[in-house]
């Protein structure tokens, strides 16, 4: 291990359309900022203060295309990922920095009809982790055999 760790974990709620942006050999990132927010009283005047945090979130080939296809303003979701800053000129001249939450999991946390799938697994690996998007099944419909074995452990 290096010694570092950068991640970021966010619930929030989207502020706009997924935006989708295409590129030539078929890759695609989806950008949509949500914003999270704190609240607490002011101790001097006892009035409710509430502070709006937004974060630009980038996800990346088939999970913008799920984000896209089922997010919508408005939604809840729960995103994780990495911290990257971006730099570049502006019209102006000026050097202008902009940072972003680099999504490798995510998951929608507004229901919806229709059949919206409860989580979206946007792993940025080559391979999906099949793990995170197919959820345990319960207890009861497991074997009976396979419930036994269980019982019998010593913890």
């Amino acid at each position: 291990m290096s010694g570092t760790l950068n991640k970021v974990m966010l619930i929030g709620h989207l502020g706009d359309e997924v935006k989708m942006h295409y590129f030539e050999g078929g890759n695609c990132i989806g950008r949509f900022p949500i914003a999270t927010n704190e609240s607490y009283t002011n101790r001097q005047t006892g009035e409710k203060v509430t502070t709006t945090e937004w974060h630009n979130i980038v996800v990346r080939n088939k999970a913008a295309e799920v984000c896209e296809k089922y997010l919508s303003k408005g939604d809840k979701i729960y995103v994780e990922g990495r911290l990257k800053t971006r730099q570049w000129q502006g019209e102006d001249g000026q050097t202008r920095y902009s940072t972003e939450i680099q999504v490798q999991d995510f998951t929608f946390l507004t229901p919806k009809e229709g059949g919206m799938p409860n989580q979206g697994g946007g792993s940025q690996s080559s391979a999906p982790s099949q793990q995170k998007s197919q959820p345990e099944r319960p207890a009861e419909t497991r074997p009976a055999q396979q419930e036994e074995e269980e019982d019998d452990l010593p913890f």
